[in-house]
């Protein structure tokens, strides 16, 4: 296939720009799509445009611009209320759309072949409620199959090169408009007599089927908001904001130095200063009650409580000011400043600016203007610099290398801000655990991202609203997730380690998305109306204080920050001692069960058994739940490059000690306040081959592919997704390469406050009463990419004192990935 590397062919590009597509490209088939449509497509749109009210007639119209109304309380709504809403969400979608001039940009796919055009996403979001009151019982069947079937599935990309979509001939635009007017007739209604929106009637929880409904509303909402990011892309002269549009904020005019009124194209001295905030300590709760009256997705239920070490952050989202100092100084051509999969995506588009920058001086001037929704502007520096993930973090990076210390001051370090971050900033501007109030740029207020300085009297002016903002977290799952049976594949193929979170919603984001529960994602080369701010001296941590004292001599010794009921320290003593204790520590008694010691020693020896018995690479290990790395170094005694990762900060930050200095002092309990000093030692050969990384097992990074070996203990029955670890293994990108071993092992113990029952692989029974097995289970997901070489009965002890000791006995296979 022919691809442009343009960076900036959609914003500002006119169709001349586009490369044609030969008819031997399957992609140029969208041309075929043109000439069968016979409504008028011109601005404004003509009353027939319209499937649901008028925008002048919707709720919400307001000075002649349609802006979003707040989310409706499932406690007290009125059926008025809900009427309201769903037309005022039917409007502001049908409004994006009438950007659209003429057929061409429905059906013309995005510049980077990475979505369907937006004939789909047109029709989509009525599709879905159709899908969602029949699994409801509020619809008996289809309003028109095919649609249903064409429009159901939308693209989630898993690459910046994967560009294998469907060749499709799309409905002509007046099918699709007649189909969204039956769907429209059918929602409104349902609105109008169910029985549940009667004056009094009971709250509208996650089990009522009128929670169908308002995940209609929300999922269309949704899709406002990324519907408007593809028009972003498209070429200018397609598109044009509609005259009910909220308008764009006042904009910064021509430089006060130029006379003639020139507009500024490089930023000048008057940028918002963007100072550190300092953050005490604290802890944070992330999570929404189950009752909040209020329609939410399944990864915001739950509950998480994290222990958030003091911080500093930028006051602000980085202006495009700031940004173009990154880009003036060569930014996107050193690769220094770029992660490996960073600086892939970069090269393959070929960007040397942001992709809503638009060129406007000679190659080299860095002048630019500023691509909006529906036009190009002056270059407005004030403005929050949209980037994707990979851009955000090589300015990081950027910023980190080349900032000079002040006299006698270390070296700073910056980063992205983390999930429970911007919950610590929330406490320390005083939000309340209601929707963010005015003045966010939110819920449509105004058209595009405004001057990041705010208008309010706020610490964070921008916490939520204008644009999202990148988060060091993978999207992961709160302790407790559930999936709805309503929309049960909303968030989990999510949690695989390639998206990452993104907070605070943008201009655009309205409904739940602008609330304070909102918790989203995207992949790190995807573009959205996003942002960030950055966090200065530290390491981003997923809660949990470890403290290295360190003597005149000998090793340092490590202690975890106790909790209250002392359970943290506990669990880190366990864990040293089940990895480094003597065999005589970990079961001191000759009559006990002695062959159960060093446990994650004897996992790693199965794997390099089956490595040398078959003759395989032992080039790249990855041990997962390594905790404080016994097992991690002892495949380093046979493998080139092992990675040992687990969510623990203290397990991890004990295992880089140990991998720094090869020994470190801990102690074990004997009895009542007594201990013993030990310390745990390492081979240096080992230390050097071993590299440890603090990550989730539920969502492991996406850099972590092809490997040789892996590792998996002891985390399946722990994960909130067991199902999506395990598929990680294999795929495109799997973790295992084509060859390669995987070694799980698990004692099966599972607990609903840690993984929802009906993800379990087994430890229940079926609805015919029969008993389902994990092993069963777990086989009957591995058996199409793997083959089973070794299944074993693994018995463990973990010591708690001298005279306490739980035995275990786990279950090992071995497996060898076709």
């Amino acid at each position: 296939m022919s691809v442009s590397r343009n960076p900036n062919l959609g914003v500002g590009a006119t169709v001349a720009d586009i490369p044609a597509r030969s008819d031997e490209d399957p992609a140029g088939a969208w041309r075929k799509n043109l000439g069968r449509t016979k409504m008028a497509l011109c601005l404004p749109r003509p009353d027939s445009w319209w499937s649901g009210p008028l925008p002048s007639q919707c709720p919400g119209f307001v000075d002649g611009k349609l802006h979003s109304l707040p989310m409706p309380d499932l406690a007290t709504c009125s059926r008025r209320s809900v009427l309201d809403y769903f037309d005022n969400t039917w409007a502001l979608n049908e409004l994006l759309f009438s950007s659209l001039i003429g057929e061409e940009p429905f059906y013309r796919p995005p510049y980077h072949d990475l979505r369907h055009p937006l004939v789909f996403y047109y029709v989509h979001p009525s599709v879905l409620y159709v899908s969602k009151l029949r699994l409801a019982g509020l619809l008996d069947g289809p309003i028109n199959s095919y649609f249903e079937s064409l429009f159901e599935t939308g693209v989630d990309e898993m690459s910046w090169d994967d560009m294998s979509k469907n060749v499709i001939e799309w409905p002509s635009l007046d099918d699709c408009r007649q189909y969204r007017g039956e769907v429209y007739r059918v929602v409104h209604s349902i609105i109008e007599n169910h029985p549940a929106l009667a004056d009094g009637h009971k709250p509208i929880d996650q089990h009522h089927p009128l929670w169908a409904l308002f995940m209609g509303f929300e999922h269309e909402r949704i899709h406002i908001e990324t519907s408007s990011v593809l028009i972003r892309e498209l070429p200018v002269h397609l598109v044009a904001q509609p005259d009910q549009w909220p308008d764009l904020p006042p904009l910064e005019g021509a430089s006060p130095a130029a006379s003639s009124g020139a507009e500024r194209r490089m930023p000048g001295s008057d940028l918002p200063v963007n100072n550190f905030h300092r953050i005490a300590a604290r802890t944070v709760a992330v999570g929404k009650p189950l009752d909040f009256p209020s329609y939410g997705w399944d990864n915001e239920y739950g509950e998480r409580r994290l222990d958030v070490a003091a911080f500093e952050v930028s006051t602000l989202l980085i202006s495009n000011g700031e940004y173009w100092q990154f880009v003036n100084d060569g930014g996107y051509h050193d690769r220094e400043n770029w992660s490996e999969t960073g600086w892939r995506w970069r090269s393959f588009r070929n960007v040397k600016w942001p992709t809503f920058w638009v060129p406007a001086g000679p190659a080299g001037s860095h002048q630019y203007r500023l691509r909006t929704c529906f036009e190009i502007i002056p270059m407005q520096w004030s403005w929050p610099a949209v980037v994707n993930f990979h851009e955000a973090t090589a300015f990081c990076k950027w910023k980190s290398r080349t900032e000079k210390p002040a006299d006698g001051q270390p070296a700073q370090t910056y980063r992205l801000i983390t999930e429970a971050e911007h919950h610590a900033m929330r406490m320390e501007d005083g939000l309340s655990e209601s929707a963010p109030a005015e003045p966010f740029n939110n819920n449509l207020r105004w058209g595009s991202e405004s001057p990041v300085s705010g208008q309010g009297e706020r610490l964070f002016p921008d916490l939520f609203g204008n644009a999202w903002q990148w988060c060091e977290d993978h999207f992961n799952p709160l302790d407790g997730f559930k999936v709805h049976r309503y929309y049960d594949d909303f968030s989990t193929p999510c949690f695989d380690g390639e998206h990452q979170m993104i907070m605070g919603g943008s201009f655009i984001s309205t409904g739940d998305e602008a609330s304070v529960w909102a918790r989203f994602h995207f992949r790190p080369h995807f573009f959205q109306h996003a942002g960030f701010r950055i966090v200065r001296g530290s390491s981003a941590t997923a809660g949990g204080v470890v403290h290295l004292r360190r003597g005149q001599g000998g090793p340092a010794s490590i202690v975890a920050a106790d909790s209250a009921d002392g359970g943290a320290a506990a669990s880190f003593e366990r864990a040293m001692i089940h990895h480094y204790g003597a065999p005589e520590l970990q079961m001191p008694f000759e009559n006990g069960p002695c062959e159960a010691v060093n446990f994650p020693q004897r996992c790693a020896d199965l794997l390099t058994t089956w490595s040398r018995k078959l003759g395989l690479s032992v080039d790249r290990a990855l041990d997962v739940g390594c905790a404080v790395g016994g097992a991690t170094f002892r495949l380093a005694e046979t493998y080139s490059r092992v990675v040992g990762v687990d969510i623990s900060e203290p397990f991890i930050a004990a295992a880089s000690e140990l991998k720094r200095t090869h020994s470190l002092r801990f102690e074990a309990k004997v009895e009542g306040v007594l201990r013993s000093e030990q310390v745990a030692q390492v081979p240096a050969a080992a230390a050097e081959r071993a590299l440890f990384r603090q990550a989730d097992a539920g969502c492991l990074p996406a850099d972590m592919v092809d490997f040789d070996a892996v590792l998996l203990n002891g985390v399946l029955d722990c994960l909130p997704s067991p199902g999506s670890c395990l598929r990680r293994m294999w795929g495109g990108r799997g973790i295992v390469r084509s060859g390669g071993l995987l070694l799980v092992v698990s004692t099966y113990d599972w607990r609903e406050n840690r993984t929802p029952r009906e993800v379990w692989l087994g430890g229940t029974v079926d609805e015919q009463g029969r008993e389902l097995r994990s092993e069963d289970g777990l086989k009957k997901l591995l058996a199409e990419d793997f083959d089973l070489l070794e299944q074993r009965d693994m018995p463990f002890v973990e010591r708690e004192d001298g005279r306490h000791f739980r035995y275990s006995v786990a279950q090992a296979m071995v497996w060898r990935r076709r």
